[in-house]
């Protein structure tokens, strides 16, 4: 079942959205003046298209610039009538097969050296910005209880725990600090479970002749879109994704914080964070970047205040870009080392994720045992605490499961099903901290 959606006067750029079933969708346009795109750039667009091949038909160019088939009939006529393409004869029962003609290619390399994109058609910023915070409005924030399930298979305080929801369910950003190893990284990827519903994106915006590609299929998880007749009443421009989860680590820089301009197809790729929209950005393992922690946290200032980013085509225009998000910064070193005070007064949430106590690293080993249906003794997990005093090592939130990994592949290489006994953890230890196995209480461990 379709039905029209009234959303008031509060998002005027909205695209007009349709109900199908049980999902939200925005609607196809039924001419040119509803893509919200100027006809020019419509027709140009369908022009570039036509020169990729030797000849195509209508049904075929729908599906390449994600436009109805109906609107982009007239179109390619209006093309023809130009003579910038030719009919080449009937193609099924509602369309035609098309050639480009000569005149239209010598235009089409025009354009081409301008812009080289080729593909679905854009949606306008204002429409995008619009979608971006209609979604987010109609989205239900995260519950402690959502919370508490999404980050389940982590030990955490309740202090910990309650932290992480408010930023979650705020939508404010979280400072997450502390010795490497003890769930950082874990609790912002756990936390993205939280996260409910899916959202649509554009495969790209335009400003002016500017093209910026925003889905990415690298990152973004598309869900299973409408199909049949229902199917092509809404505006294939847009992607129906699961919420964005990104994470950046040492390898970012300032530029990779702006538009990527490629030289080469002449057309943007929006940063990750833009993809991150309406989802969340991991920015893991700060103060390890190839560029001074201070100049990246300076880059978010005014994003993390206003909710807009501003970026720089490479004309030297500045543009306005929605910054809605839930951005989570990790470091495992001081705040004071890589963070100053006026930042961490723009972060919604700080929480230190410390080194687990010795009830807290049992309850985790014993949880990451069970999910390979072994259990560990309160001895063996005694004598392995013990080895971490002896050694004036620090345990970490991530060494139960690596051990118990290690102690896998020793059971695996005998043949035999996993045991976490007290000799088989000093074989693990060894083999993880490059230790030399050692006599103990419990006796002399064995070779494998």
């Amino acid at each position: 079942m379709t039905d029209s959606v009234t959303v008031g006067d509060a998002f005027p750029h909205l695209p007009k959205m349709i109900a199908i079933d049980d999902v939200l969708a925005p609607a196809a346009p039924t001419n040119t003046a509803e893509t919200g795109l100027d006809t020019q750039f419509v027709h140009e667009l369908a022009l570039k298209m036509a020169a990729t091949v030797s000849q195509f038909t209508s049904e075929w160019a729908a599906r390449k610039l994600h436009l109805p088939q109906q609107l982009l009939g007239d179109v390619l006529e209006q093309l023809r009538v130009e003579r910038l393409l030719e009919v080449l004869g009937q193609a099924g029962p509602f369309g035609y097969r098309y050639a480009i003609t000569q005149r239209g290619r010598d235009a089409a390399a025009r354009l081409l050296e301008i812009s080289g994109y080729v593909g679905p058609a854009p949606v306008s910023l204002a429409a995008y910005t619009a979608m971006i915070e209609w979604q987010l409005a109609q989205l239900p924030s995260p519950t402690i209880e959502q919370v508490a399930e999404a980050t389940a298979e982590m030990v955490l305080t309740d202090e910990a725990r309650l932290t992480a929801a408010l930023a979650a369910s705020s939508g404010r950003s979280l400072f997450v600090f502390g010795p490497a190893g003890n769930g950082k990284t874990t609790l912002g990827r756990q936390l993205h479970h939280a996260l409910s519903g899916d959202i649509w994106i554009p495969h790209c915006i335009s400003i002016d002749s500017n093209i910026i590609r925003i889905f990415d299929s690298h990152v973004h998880q598309e869900v299973d879109t409408l199909a049949g007749a229902a199917g092509w009443q809404v505006d294939r421009r847009w992607v129906r994704i699961r919420r964005p989860m990104i994470v950046a680590g040492g390898e970012m820089t300032l530029d990779s914080c702006d538009l990527i301009y490629s030289r080469s197809l002449r057309f943007y790729e929006a940063p990750l964070h833009v993809k991150a929209n309406g989802g969340m950005f991991l920015i893991d393992d700060f103060g390890r970047q190839r560029v001074e922690p201070r100049d990246l946290l300076n880059r978010w200032i005014i994003p993390l205040e206003h909710q807009i980013d501003f970026m720089t085509l490479h004309t030297g225009q500045k543009v306005q870009i929605p910054f809605r998000l839930l951005l989570i910064i990790a470091t495992n070193l001081s705040p004071e080392d890589v963070t100053d005070p006026a930042f961490l007064r723009r972060m919604g949430y700080r929480l230190f994720l410390d080194k687990p106590s010795s009830e807290q690293y049992s309850a985790i080993f014993q949880r990451y045992a069970a999910r390979w249906g072994a259990t560990v003794s309160p001895q063996a997990l005694a004598h392995l605490l013990n080895r971490y005093r002896a050694e004036g090592r620090e345990p970490r939130g991530c060494e139960p499961r690596d051990l118990i990994e290690r102690a896998r592949d020793i059971c695996r290489l005998r043949g035999q099903p996993l045991v976490l006994n007290e000799a088989m953890l000093d074989l693990a230890w060894a083999g993880y901290f490059s230790t030399s196995a050692r006599t103990y209480s419990s006796g002399t461990t064995s070779p494998v």
